[in-house]
């Protein structure tokens, strides 16, 4: 079997874009928007949207750009990595994306019983998970 290689775009992701981080402080959707369909054009299979910047409400600018998104068929036709630290912004994500999502990521830092309850709602919302090898002390 060949190994598959899968080109993840990474330009929506706040901590990983000063542009894209910019766009969505500043509130501007549209030309966020834009960055997403940049990133499918030049050939991104998955889309990694990360919204971990203190100065925002992670889990409202998740809902928007992903929404955003949703109306998009260009931009629709690939998959979406919800990118976070925080479980409500990544459940937030869940609750919009249509077709199957990917979670990037979980892990057991915050202790068992909240590891298996968040692996049993991403397999509820139909979502492929990311798995960190680590737990409460590393």
């Amino acid at each position: 079997m060949r190994p598959v290689f899968i080109n993840v775009g990474e330009r929506t992701n706040v901590t990983g874009s000063a542009q894209f981080r910019k766009l969505i402080v500043e509130g501007n959707y549209p030309e966020a928007l834009s960055v997403a369909r940049q990133q499918v054009e030049a050939g991104a299979q998955v889309l990694d949207v990360n919204m971990d910047e203190g100065l925002l409400d992670g889990a409202q600018a998740m809902t928007t750009f992903l929404n955003l998104i949703a109306a998009e068929p260009d931009i629709a036709r690939v998959p979406v990595m919800i990118d976070s630290s925080k479980w409500e912004v990544i459940e937030a994500g869940l609750k919009c994306v249509q077709g199957k999502p990917i979670v990037n990521s979980i892990s057991l830092k915050e202790g068992e019983a909240a590891f298996r309850h968040h692996a049993i709602q991403c397999l509820r919302y139909g979502a492929a998970v990311v798995v960190m090898a680590f737990d409460e002390v590393g």
